[in-house]
């Protein structure tokens, strides 16, 4: 018998595809509650507004998904592809992409245009999600 390959536990958490039906499941329901945001995940979370026909979007790809693998016991990351999900970007005003959502626990969300590099993202995952205190350096 080959001896078998040795199983990886490594941890390969990566962005979720997300739906409308899934947005309002997971995230907030806006046809329920249209006045107040009422975030509805156990932990922080970015949505990702991108096409695939987007390049910025290519670029920060990578980035999302090295971020979803270190962060992954912290932060949901999810993305929703402006293409399929017409609805979802309009209800943000998504008019030009990548558009990221930052959703703290219990606090409004904010919002970055643009392929942001991932130093960025980790300042903004650990001051806006996680209220971690930077350091300056």
């Amino acid at each position: 018998a080959l001896p078998k390959e040795p199983v990886s536990v490594k941890k390969t958490a990566k962005p979720i595809e997300i739906t409308k039906t899934d947005f309002i499941r997971k995230i907030f329901d806006y046809e329920e509650n249209k006045e107040v945001w009422k975030y509805k995940g156990d932990k922080p979370a970015i949505v990702d507004f991108y096409a695939t026909w987007c390049g910025p979007c290519r670029i920060t790809h990578p980035i999302l998904e090295e971020l979803a693998a270190e962060y992954s016991n912290e932060i949901y990351i999810y993305k929703v592809d402006v293409d399929k999900e017409p609805e979802l970007a309009s209800l943000f005003g998504v008019q030009s992409i990548p558009v990221f959502i930052f959703i703290p626990m219990n606090e409004n969300p904010q919002v970055a245009v643009g392929a942001l590099p991932k130093k960025t993202f980790k300042s903004a995952i650990d001051s806006i999600l996680l209220k971690k205190e930077t350091e300056e350096k």
